[in-house]
């Protein structure tokens, strides 16, 4: 979770609305059945997203924890990350142990993104911070600029590359998926994400498209995040480690428990709310 989460989180959800409209007809259509009541259908939202979230059991997946301790830090298939041509590391805060890790471990460049917070983050070399955000099309606004991951990703020579992939900018991942094409996100061979919110249609449809390429590997409740009431989810922040399916084997063996023992508390001196079993 950023730093500046509140202020952020206020802003890029204003941004992502105003850029990302176009999508709204289609979360229209696309709107699973669901009880008349506003609560009753975010209840049913909400259970169908944590079903379509539960991970699987990958055969050829080493997961190792790349990044801080805790808030910062996120799990990986490290076995499966050579053969990227770069890394993209998207909400920053001033910090990215995850980027510098990536960078130095696998000795690619590794573009860090953020428009609310400009500082860069002390790495080594082999990371480059952009001043820019992350959005569904090419906007300025409040004096801040935004980009489609598509166009970004063009702009330091990697259209068409294989790429990892870092997310965490406080709600305005979700319109950034509904609207990336097909060939973009074919390029992402592991997606490291928070996701902020799971009440709403469109959360679930861009989970949905998403697990068309991607197998979800990991789930892990940010406990900065456990405000109650998000049932069956223990929080309204969660971490996602999606791995794109030309790379994943997927196991028989169960997963006993959604989240990972590397796992650790984004907040270490506040209660944890991780879910233990599937309901």
């Amino acid at each position: 979770m950023q730093r500046s989460g509140g202020f952020k989180w206020a802003v890029a959800a204003v941004v992502t609305i105003a850029v990302g409209l176009g999508v709204a007809g289609v979360w229209r259509q696309v709107r699973p059945a669901a009880p008349r009541a506003t609560r009753d259908l975010t209840a049913f939202t909400r259970q169908q997203l944590w079903q379509a979230l539960q991970p699987v059991t990958l055969a050829n997946c080493d997961l190792q924890r790349f990044g801080e301790a805790h808030d910062g830090g996120y799990l990986v298939c490290a076995n499966l990350l050579p053969g990227v041509a770069a890394g993209y590391s998207y909400g920053i805060s001033g910090y990215d142990g995850w980027g510098c890790q990536v960078a130095t471990t696998l000795r690619v460049p590794v573009h860090q993104y953020d428009c609310f917070d400009t500082r860069q983050p002390a790495c080594a070399a082999g990371t480059v911070f952009h001043a820019e955000c992350i959005g569904t099309e090419p906007a300025d606004v409040d004096g801040r600029h935004f980009d489609s991951m598509a166009r970004q990703m063009a702009a330091n020579g990697h259209a068409g590359a294989r790429v990892v992939m870092k997310m965490d900018v406080e709600g305005a991942e979700w319109n950034a998926f509904l609207t990336a094409s097909d060939a973009t996100l074919d390029q992402i061979d592991q997606l490291i994400v928070e996701l902020h919110g799971n009440g709403e249609a469109r959360f679930l449809q861009a989970v949905q498209r998403l697990k068309t390429r991607f197998e979800v590997a990991n789930l892990h409740m940010n406990n900065h995040a456990c405000t109650g009431g998000q049932a069956p989810f223990g929080a309204w922040a969660y971490e996602v480690l999606f791995v794109n399916k030309r790379i994943a084997t997927v196991s028989p063996a169960p997963r006993a428990t959604p989240f990972h023992p590397l796992d650790a508390a984004n907040t270490p001196d506040q209660p944890d709310c991780q879910i233990a079993v599937t309901p």
